[in-house]
């Protein structure tokens, strides 16, 4: 089996598992605490909700979940990646089949734990499709299309949009729904926030006294710019090179043993980037 062929696979088994649980975080927490999840999804229960109550017009779930995801298919198939897009489509259809044949089922009444537990569960589910380079679709495609613009991660901005349908659904449904429904979205966005890595962006101080040996190393693995500093060791009164770098956040582990590799006592400070300005090399989806 050759090198794609595993990844396709591996992909494939992590969509199907992200499909499952969060389809099971629909019918078993969201459904029991009339809850309005973040996304697309949330937007579908609202219309579908409200058009049960006020004009008693039944319309599945699923369809309206697959329509409003048309659009930003389109979209991110056409500026983020052909790989990306198919996959992500994979998970939605995925959910619109689990959430139409999962039985609905009740563990708790208690509506803190449904969205306190909901929550995490949906963005467990969300983020199990985000490591394999895919998403659940909705509003993850725009989010992943604002984070290729800027690169930095947007799911805090989503999760603010979604104050918008729970308004509306507090004031067409009540607001103890709306408010449960934002611990629910808050718990998801957290889980998605700590797990999601691509656009977390991190600075290496790497100092040695073998900057060629690692930099050649580092750049057989990546392509981001390394720039050396000179300088002496205050203790030893050695030369010392210190060489920079910023790295996305998942990379970190594979530049640190390349730079062990050469230099066993490589001193290293590894530091959060807020934010960069200039060129920097993001690998793109697929």
């Amino acid at each position: 089996m050759n090198q794609r062929l595993k990844k396709d696979v591996k992909t494939t088994i992590f969509i199907i598992l992200s499909a499952l649980i969060y389809s099971f975080s629909l019918k078993v927490f969201v459904q029991a605490g009339q809850l309005f999840p973040g996304g697309f999804s949330g937007i579908s229960l609202l219309i579908t909700r409200s058009l049960k109550t006020y004009a008693n017009i039944s319309i599945p779930f699923s369809l309206v979940y697959l329509l409003l995801n048309a659009g930003p298919t389109v979209l991110v198939y056409k500026y983020v990646g052909k790989r990306f897009t198919i996959f992500s489509v994979m998970q939605y259809l995925l959910v619109s089949l689990f959430v139409q044949i999962l039985p609905s089922y009740q563990i708790t009444g208690d509506i803190i734990l449904i969205a306190v537990f909901g929550g995490i569960l949906s963005g467990f589910g969300n983020s199990l499709a985000l490591r394999v380079n895919a998403s659940s679709g909705g509003t993850d495609f725009i989010a992943i299309y604002a984070s290729t613009k800027v690169h930095v991660p947007t799911w805090t901005y989503i999760l603010y949009g979604n104050t918008v349908v729970l308004i509306i659904a507090g004031i067409l449904f009540g607001w103890q729904q709306a408010l449960y429904s934002i611990i629910y979205q808050f718990c998801s966005t957290q889980v998605v926030t700590s797990q999601h890595l691509r656009y977390k962006l991190m600075s290496l101080f790497i100092i040695t006294e073998k900057p060629d040996e690692i930099t050649a190393k580092i750049f057989s693995g990546t392509r981001h710019g390394i720039t050396k500093l000179w300088g002496e060791g205050g203790f030893s009164k050695q030369p010392k090179c210190m060489l920079f770098m910023v790295v996305n956040a998942f990379e970190v582990d594979d530049v640190v043993e390349a730079a062990k590799a050469i230099d066993p006592h490589v001193f290293i400070d590894i530091s959060k980037s807020e934010r960069i300005i200039g060129n920097y090399y993001q690998k793109p989806l697929d």
